[in-house]
């Protein structure tokens, strides 16, 4: 059975649904703006993942970010599709999921002059176990404590997806929530 190529929803500047294209397609010098989510995964011990992005990703390939991010199928709800892309990338079941940064929009150009534009949601959730790699997808993982993934983006923020640097600052500041806890001391 052939696979249909992956869709993303397209937006217009106010956030609403604009139309469909296929991904393949979108990511380019002057992608449009479209809707995705990130998620940031902690384990019991409140350690945080990091994964290293595969060297045949489009952009930012290598790069270290957070734990994994997607985009929401149409008519997919968008926990639904943080579950799927936790399995899809990482072979990884997640528990209690929770919406962090709901309006989190950015704009980034990777040095290949590919361009991310995205209404990209946030959330945090719980490891159920260890992952296990996509290779299409990641090459490399660790678990960091906050403490020292914030020395490490103040360090060097250039060696992270500018997505994780931006998130790191908001959950930053939001850390009074159970869930973003994690991230008193990141940023």
């Amino acid at each position: 059975m052939t696979q249909s190529p992956e869709r993303v929803i397209l937006l217009d500047d106010d956030g609403n649904p604009s139309g469909v294209a296929r991904k393949d397609e979108v990511h380019h010098e002057a992608t449009p703006l479209h809707l995705a989510f990130s998620c940031h995964v902690r384990d019991d011990d409140g350690r945080l993942l990091l994964t290293r992005r595969a060297l045949t990703k489009r952009a930012w390939p290598g790069t270290w970010t957070n734990a994994f991010c997607g985009h929401p199928a149409p008519f997919e709800a968008i926990p639904d599709a943080v579950q799927r892309r936790a399995q899809e990338e990482l072979g990884l079941r997640i528990a209690d999921v929770e919406l962090e940064l709901p309006d989190f929009r950015y704009r980034a150009v990777d040095a290949s002059g590919i361009v991310e534009n995205e209404i990209c949601p946030v959330y945090t959730a719980r490891a159920v176990g260890e992952p296990e790699l996509n290779p299409a997808e990641v090459m490399d993982v660790r678990w960091v404590s906050p403490e020292d993934l914030a020395a490490a983006l103040t360090a060097a923020p250039w060696a992270f997806s500018p997505w994780l640097v931006l998130q790191a600052q908001q959950l930053s500041a939001t850390a009074g929530t159970i869930h973003a806890a994690a991230w008193r001391s990141v940023a």
